[in-house]
């Protein structure tokens, strides 16, 4: 299968990583992943701060780059929730959503020493719904015991532009996850948006925790 990646900004800029591991796993899988040099921002940052007309534009810019593909991947579900809404993208899946519920694959040959928890993103719970496709692709890796952190499916704090105008009640509810996760004994909290596991990082950073963030996508790449 061909499939045009949507590396997203954040990822992009940030974490450029998380975009390489993507294309590994799919081409081990034996697709193409093409990279429309064109993309730009979804407008996820413009629909967050209430620029509803500004982001529908970025959506159509998004749907002319990307239109034409029968699949585009993206390991941000944030994102793909995003042009979903903004244009009504149906060829648009996160990573985790692509592999399980489009390919029906549950095993990428990952090898992952580790204990590791999984952090649900808000987005992934209520806007993409993606269910349990990501603890499905877990729980196939070879070497990984997946533990359960309390308030699993509560949120990190980060919220996009929510982490700037609320910065103490983020703040506050960052402490809770970090808790959560440094109680369970994790090694790694793994995620499926980039923009989430940087505010995780930075709470565990500062508590100078031994838990570490790591993205989906690059535990999955992983042999």
């Amino acid at each position: 299968m061909r499939i045009a990646l949507f590396i997203t900004c954040v990822a992009d800029t940030l974490f450029p990583e998380v975009g390489q591991a993507t294309v590994r796993v799919l081409e081990r899988l034996g697709h193409e992943v093409v990279f429309p040099e064109e993309q730009t921002c979804c407008g996820q940052m413009h629909l967050n701060s209430g620029y509803r007309d500004e982001a529908r534009r970025l959506g159509r810019r998004f749907e002319s780059i990307f239109g034409a593909f029968d699949t585009v991947v993206s390991p941000s579900s944030s994102c793909v929730g995003t042009v979903r809404e903004t244009v009504g993208l149906e060829n648009v899946y996160e990573l985790s959503e692509l592999l399980v519920s489009r390919l029906g694959v549950e095993d990428v040959r990952a090898r992952f020493p580790g204990r590791v928890a999984y952090h649900p993103t808000c987005h992934s719970l209520r806007v993409t719904k993606v269910g349990d496709a990501p603890l499905r692709l877990l729980r196939h890796v070879r070497e990984l015991e997946l533990v359960a952190h309390t308030g699993a499916q509560d949120c990190c704090g980060f919220g996009g532009t929510f982490a700037l105008k609320n910065a103490e009640t983020s703040s506050a509810m960052l402490d809770d996850k970090c808790a959560a996760l440094e109680r369970a004994g994790a090694s790694w909290c793994t995620a499926l948006d980039s923009s989430c596991l940087l505010h995780i990082g930075g709470g565990l950073s500062r508590r100078r925790s031994p838990t570490r963030p790591i993205h989906l996508a690059e535990i999955l790449a992983s042999s």
